[in-house]
């Protein structure tokens, strides 16, 4: 990790509980603290989500995570959560309630995370919502 490397080591040990990135995310948190576009591929458990999850936290904004699988969507929010991190999710398991509140938030930059499936960009309401944050990454 160059550039900003002591404040992402004490976020990564503060809030991941890591003393280091593994060799292959290096190079993608680079790119991304860069403010690079970045095409990166791992294998399973290859430690992904961590690549996106850690420059969040030194931006000002919001990520955008778009995933169709609802159960690591719920795993990772309530993981985030666990550790402090703003973060929510959108799916159909969600009350009509739910997800307008969870857009209003996300309107007013109560987020770090936000986590919906694709079918979502057809959501007048969450695209309102979504034009309305200050949005930093959009990470698929």
């Amino acid at each position: 990790m160059s550039g900003d490397q002591p404040r992402l080591q004490d976020t990564l040990k503060r809030y991941f509980g890591f003393d280091g990135l593994r060799p292959g995310q290096v190079p993608i948190v680079d790119s991304i603290m860069r403010g690079e576009d970045s095409l990166s591929i791992l294998k399973t458990s290859g430690g992904k989500s961590l690549c996106f999850q850690l420059p969040t936290l030194h931006r000002a904004g919001t990520t955008l995570v778009v995933s169709p699988l609802i159960s690591l969507m719920k795993d990772q929010v309530d993981a985030l959560e666990r550790l402090g991190i703003s973060a929510a999710f959108v799916n159909s398991d969600l009350s009509g309630d739910e997800i307008r509140q969870r857009y209003n938030r996300l309107s007013t930059g109560g987020y770090k995370l936000f986590y919906v499936s694709p079918e979502r960009f057809q959501d007048e309401n969450f695209l309102a919502a979504l034009c309305a944050t200050n949005l930093q990454m959009v990470t698929v």
